[in-house]
């Protein structure tokens, strides 16, 4: 399977203003020949980056649930227009990592980028499940999941997804490195007064890191062991892969 047949349907990178990596999770071969369910789960990068024909653009599509993946005071220095523009959107700010980024650089501070998805699902696995649980029990309408870049949190949270839903592997990592390339221009030149070389890296997705993860949860039993082994119970589990699959 070439990267052209994994990024051909062009109905998965969405165009919501301001917003640089936002697409659907829909469109994604499966192992069983299907593809995964469209207009339901949506990755995105910051939404304090929106502006109103954003928010226009996200009414528009039918977004109904925003799960806000940053940390507590990321939200707080830059709070999402959601609650106030938006307020028929259910908006729930769940932070995936550890309480503290500083708490979290110490942890993850030797952890190579290839290994970095490893190291979350070993070690931060009651935040993991409370925001698998907050998707699960959400409205099934279209629910959009993001971090500030949509790369590394949502990035993971989007593979976890995938891989439950049966998505090949290929197609799984493929869809963890695009953030790299959606990201490149519009950082360089959001950041113009930072050394390229140093966004450059911090943007780096490697394909590694997604086929590094689909190995800890084989060595787990697989996806769903995993998900079970956190405390996420069968119809939670059940509910999640029913977001992508029909």
């Amino acid at each position: 399977m070439t990267s052209g047949d994994l990024s051909a349907d062009p109905r998965r990178r969405l165009t919501f203003p301001r917003l640089l990596n936002a697409r659907d999770l829909g469109g994604c071969p499966t192992l069983d020949g299907a593809l995964t369910r469209r207009r339901s789960l949506v990755r995105a990068d910051d939404l304090a980056q929106l502006d109103a024909a954003g928010l226009e653009a996200l009414t528009d599509f039918g977004i109904e649930t925003v799960i806000d993946l940053r940390w507590r005071a990321e939200a707080e220095r830059h709070p999402s227009p959601i609650p106030a523009a938006l307020p028929h959107v259910h908006y729930r700010q769940v932070s995936l990592l550890t309480p503290t980024e500083d708490e979290w650089r110490e942890r993850s501070a030797a952890a190579a980028k290839e290994l970095w998805n490893c190291v979350v699902l070993e070690q931060v696995q009651l935040e993991l499940r409370g925001v698998l649980a907050a998707i699960a029990a959400a409205a099934p309408g279209p629910l959009l999941f993001h971090c500030i870049a949509g790369k590394d949190r949502t990035g993971l949270v989007a593979a976890l997804l995938l891989a439950l839903a049966g998505v090949v592997p290929e197609a799984i990592a493929h869809d963890y490195a695009l953030s790299s390339a959606n990201l490149r221009d519009g950082y360089l030149e959001r950041y113009a007064h930072r050394d390229p070389g140093e966004i450059l890296a911090a943007l780096h997705c490697p394909e590694e890191g997604a086929h590094n993860m689909l190995k800890f949860l084989a060595r787990a039993g697989g996806v769903r062991a995993y998900l079970a082994g956190i405390g996420l119970s069968g119809g939670e589990i059940a509910a999640l892969h029913a977001r992508l699959r029909e």
